[in-house]
């Protein structure tokens, strides 16, 4: 007897991967987060190793297929759709693999500014390249990464800089933002309480002048 099978016509549509509906979660939940701040960084830069995913460029293969951190790419969408510029500072010693990953991700466009090389610097020189190509001032800029010496090292700067132990993720993304903004009511502070002074010494110097006559 022939058995006759008989395949269930499906309607056509795109069904979202799970990943892909993960990142319009975090996407979301990062333009949400970014709405509640007035003062927004020009320029997010991201370390690569265990920052934007977890491992470490030289101990894989051009061949291997690469992942973020679970909320890294919706963090990135929601940077870039806010206008928000990204770049990477990475002291990966293997730059051609990370250009790769970066590629096979689709987020190698992503980025204005792409510093992946050894040094001992601890990234200064990174951040050097990063502003003369960018031309945003350090003060402007908001950077992730895992090593503390970098943290340490770029914040001399005046680089708001956050230390992240598992990656990018919404609570670093907010920890750095509100790290931000405070850097910003300082500096303005700053600025007011020195302008007030200056204009107090002009103001002084004018009167002393005026008696003198």
């Amino acid at each position: 007897m022939m058995v006759a099978w008989v395949k269930e016509r499906r309607r056509d549509k795109v069904i979202p991967r799970k990943s892909e509906m993960g990142d319009e979660k975090v996407k979301a939940e990062a333009l949400e987060l970014l709405g509640m701040f007035q003062v927004l960084p020009r320029l997010v830069v991201f370390d690569l190793d265990y920052t934007l995913w977890p491992f470490y460029c030289e101990c894989r293969s051009k061949r291997d297929m690469p992942s973020l951190y679970h909320d890294g790419r919706g963090i990135l969408y929601a940077l870039k759709e806010k206008g928000i510029d990204l770049a990477i500072a990475s002291r990966s010693p293997t730059a051609d693999i990370a250009e790769t990953f970066l590629d096979k991700l689709s987020i190698k466009s992503m980025f204005v500014a792409k510093e992946i090389f050894s040094s001992w610097t601890h990234k200064t020189d990174h951040f050097r390249k990063i502003q003369s190509r960018t031309g945003v001032p350090f003060n402007s800029m908001l950077f992730f990464d895992d090593e503390n010496r970098n943290i340490q090292a770029v914040s001399k700067m005046g680089v708001t800089s956050i230390l992240v132990n598992e990656g990018v993720h919404i609570g670093a993304l907010r920890q750095g933002l509100t790290k931000y903004s405070e850097n910003v009511n300082i500096s303005e502070k700053n600025k007011q309480k020195w302008r007030t002074k200056f204009s107090q010494n002009s103001n002084s110097s004018k009167k002393n002048e005026s008696e003198d006559k």
